[in-house]
Order: structure tokens, then C-alpha cells, then sequence
């Protein structure tokens, strides 16, 4: 049965949001089965800060950033407000064969902060669509150059790179690929920088090589790209080793393979710098990004490709046989060009680089609790692994953490005001991304929940003291 617009409006003032949200909204990456008459969707109407207000009024220390994107933090009418006035000189054109002021200036300002000559943006709706970009990207930057065989992509293993077919070939989490496989040939996967669960035998310097073992295994005239995060999300803020990137940048050159750093994520301050790759001294050929972009005030993302990989486009009746419709909206731009104000006016980065050590001191200081196993993570990025024992670094079943995760801890952390990720698409961990423009008294907060609630989750799955 059809709904007016009346109807919705009357029926939304009437406080049945939770009714329309169950019958007719779809949330991602949702158990939808899971909210019944006795199970409330969490419904957010308000942001400001680093807080968030439900329908209901209580505050919430948000501790993801919203997904890892709400980087300077919420209720900016500043930011939005330049969208609007963008609206009304030219609400929209494409990008297809036509240029706006918005993303000519964007494109210029993202180049400026961008590592080395990576000097070309071209850009897109968001994260998934970056990532879709750059493999399609690296595929016929070899055809144009005289290596067509050249299309795999590898990967690490857990990392998330969207839910696209192209960007899921790439991702390595394997509950996310089988529901939609086949998926698009060339994926291929190697061990990611899980220093902490480091397997028997293997030192970290052998992680990095088994990058290079995979190529000669595939034939490295089959293999377009390596794709990486400069901390990986999945699995819980894996940190890379002393020289890793380094040698990944080494193996690509050898090789004739792009190297593209994924920063959907680590990107615009979230590490501490404008991109990852700064923060860990590492040239990447391509950079995907998007998120913080906007600060989520409009989705956005973006490909920063160096001029030597943008060259072969560049010439004669050559071109990108791809795009976007959205892509490098005026709206969004004028947007992500007041957040990238707010970034320089407002000193972000040196906020995150001065607060980096008191959240990290304050996650550390967890690790008396016999549940928390390892903590770990850069920036304003960190993670808290949950184990049965610290000592022998025993995990949880599939069970057992589908009891800890969603049986307790998710539901009693944002109980308690603090919305974080908890997430066994590894080994179950707690993942913590405040906003940037956060400080002393938004971690003592967030220490505290943490403390009593992962306390209580130690008692109540009987962890070894």
C-alpha cells in the first residue's frame, strides 16, 4: 500500500519514526530481522561536537566519527551553508566534457596536499566508487602502455575495500564476496600486518615479501595493481612494520604493478597528516579517497593518480572510458572546500598529532583487563582486540563472539552513550575513530564506558585472569 507525503509527515511528527524506519527503510550492512516491536532502531536526529542526540534526547560520544568521516566534527552550518550558496549560482553539471569552478578549484587544492606528483583528480560519489575507479584505472593504463594481460589485483587479507564487484574482488573479507560470487576475476590476496597474531616461524619482514612471492605465483605480466591501506581498517587498525611500504613501493617498480594506497579512511587527518602515505613515508602511484573529504557534510571521494600514470590519457584520442554522474558535484565541492578551510583555520592535523599520545595512553591503560589482548592503531584510529586469554592470545569461537559482540557489547556501549565498532570480521575487536577536533575530556569519557562495560564482558565470557 502507497504512503503520501501527508501521511509520512503527520505520521513522523506523530513520533512513529521507528515504524516507518521498520516498514520502510533498508539499512546497510543491517540484521533487519533484528528490530522488532522490543528492539528500537537507533534513530540520530541531531549532531554537534563530538555528540550525536537520539529521538529520544540522550547524548552519545560519537566515537566513530559516524563511519570513520565525520572528521571535524558535527553540526558545522558554516560548511553546509557554503554548499547552499553554491546551490544557487549552479546546483549541477557533469564533469562529462565539462568543467565547473568548484571542482577545478578542488581538484587543484587536493593535488597541493597530495604526496610527490600525484597532480590529476578525478573524482566520485564516495569510497567504493574511488576504489571501482582506480582498478578499471589500472587495467587500461597497461592496455594504453602496451601490457594488456596485466589486470589482477592484490590485496590483503581482511582488508575492506568496498562493496562494488570490482572493489569487492579486492576486498579480503570472505563473508562480504561469497553471497555475491562470482565476483569480477583478478583478485588475490597475502597475508596482512598483523604483527600481533604474527604466525609461527614468520618474521614481519617476511610479511611485505609475501607480496612479491604473489606476484611471481600469478605471472607478473597478469598483475596490474597492489592495493593497500596505509593502516588497514578491517581486522581491527593493523599498523604496517618499519620499512614496509617502502619495500611494497620497491616490489611494484620491479614488477611493472601500480601501487595504490587506499586512504578512504586514513586520509585527510585522520592519521595525523593530509594523507597516510605522508605519515608513513611512502610515494603511492594512485591514492583513493573520500570520507573526510566532506567531513561527510556531502559524499564525495576522489582517485589522485601521478602524472606519470595520467600521461598515456593525456594524449592523442585517448581517454578514462569511465565515469560518474555525480562526480565533482558543485555542491559537494564547494563543500569539501569549506571543510578543507575549516582543516587549515582550525589546525586539525595539529590536533590530532597533539592528542594522538593521550588516546593511545588511554587505550593502553585498558590492558590491565583481562579481555583486552592488544591495542593498537595510529592517529585518531586506534583498536582494542579482545581475547579468552592473554597469555596464549586465544581468540573467541564464531559463537562466542557473536555472544561478546552483539549479544553484549554493542548494545551496552551505546547504552552507556558511546558509539564505537565492535567487529570480529577478523578477531573480535573494539575500534575507536572520534572526531578529529577531539581531546582530553572526550577520551577520559571514552576511557571510562570502555573500562566498565569491557570489564563486565571479561565476567560475563568467564576470561582467564
Amino acid at each position: 500500500m502507497s504512503t503520501t507525503t501527508a501521511e509520512i509527515t503527520v505520521a513522523a511528527t506523530g513520533s512513529s519514526l521507528q515504524e516507518l524506519a521498520r516498514r520502510h527503510l533498508w539499512m546497510h550492512f543491517t540484521r533487519m530481522g533484528a528490530y522488532g516491536e522490543d528492539h528500537e532502531i537507533p534513530i540520530i536526529v541531531r549532531g554537534e561536537g563530538c555528540y550525536v542526540w537520539d529521538e529520544h534526547g540522550k547524548r552519545y560520544l560519537d566515537g566513530l566519527s559516524a563511519l570513520f568521516c565525520v572528521n571535524i566534527g558535527h553540526g558545522r552550518a558554516d560548511v553546509v551553508q557554503a554548499g547552499a550558496d553554491q546551490a544557487k549560482e549552479l546546483g549541477f553539471f557533469t564533469n562529462w566534457s565539462y568543467a565547473h569552478p568548484r571542482a577545478i578549484e578542488l581538484a587543484a587544492r587536493v593535488a597541493g596536499y597530495a604526496p610527490g606528483d600525484l597532480n590529476r583528480v578525478f573524482f566520485t560519489s564516495g569510497g567504493s566508487e574511488a576504489v571501482e575507479s582506480a582498478l578499471k584505472l589500472a587495467r587500461q593504463y597497461h592496455k594504453l602502455t602496451g601490457k594488456p594481460t596485466k589486470h589482477k589485483v592484490i590485496a590483503r587479507e581482511i582488508a575492506y575495500h568496498g562493496t562494488s564487484l570490482g572493489a569487492l574482488s579486492a576486498t579480503g573479507i570472505t563473508g562480504l564476496r561469497q553471497p555475491f560470487e562470482p565476483l569480477t576475476p583478478g583478485g588475490c590476496h597475502v597475508p596482512n600486518t598483523n604483527t600481533y597474531r604474527l604466525p609461527h616461524g614468520q618474521s614481519e619482514s617476511d610479511l611485505v615479501e609475501k607480496i612479491a612471492e604473489r606476484i611471481e605465483f600469478e605471472g607478473p605480466d597478469t598483475v596490474a595493481a597492489v592495493i593497500l591501506e596505509p593502516v588497514q581498517n578491517a581486522g581491527g587498525c593493523f599498523t604496517p612494520p618499519e620499512g614496509y611500504f617502502q619495500r611494497v613501493r620497491e616490489i611494484c617498480d620491479e614488477y611493472d604493478v601500480l601501487f595504490i594506497s587506499d586512504e578512504v579512511i586514513c586520509s585527510w587527518g585522520r592519521l595525523g597528516e593530509w594523507f597516510g602515505a605522508q605519515r608513513y613515508g611512502y610515494q603511492p602511484d594512485v591514492i583513493t579517497t573520500a570520507k573526510g573529504l566532506t567531513s561527510a557534510y556531502a559524499p564525495m571521494g576522489a582517485v589522485i593518480v601521478s602524472d606519470r600514470i595520467a600521461e598515456p590519457f593525456m594524449t592523442g584520442t585517448n581517454n578514462f572510458t569511465h565515469g560518474f554522474t555525480f562526480g565533482g558535484h558543485p555542491v559537494c565541492a564547494a563543500i569539501a572546500m569549506a571543510n578543507l578551510d575549516v582543516f587549515e583555520d582550525e589546525h586539525i592535523l595539529d590536533n590530532v598529532r597533539r592528542g594522538e599520545p593521550l588516546l593511545r595512553e588511554t587505550l593502553e591503560g585498558l590492558r590491565d583487563l583481562p579481555i583486552v589482548g592488544d591495542v593498537r592503531g595510529a592517529g585518531y584510529f586506534m583498536a582494542v582486540e579482545l581475547v579468552k586469554d592473554k597469555e596464549t592470545k586465544e581468540s573467541f569461537s564464531h559463537e562466542e563472539s557473536e555472544t561478546l559482540l552483539r549479544g553484549f557489547l554493542s548494545g551496552e556501549l551505546y547504552n552507556r552513550g558511546l558509539i564505537c565498532r565492535a567487529d570480529d570480521r577478523g578477531d573480535p575487536v573494539v575500534q575507536l575513530s572520534p572526531p578529529l577536533i577531539a581531546g582530553p575530556e572526550q577520551f577520559a569519557e571514552i576511557g571510562e564506558i570502555l573500562r566498565s562495560v569491557l570489564d563486565e564482558a571479561g565476567q560475563r565470557m568467564h576470561v582467564h585472569t
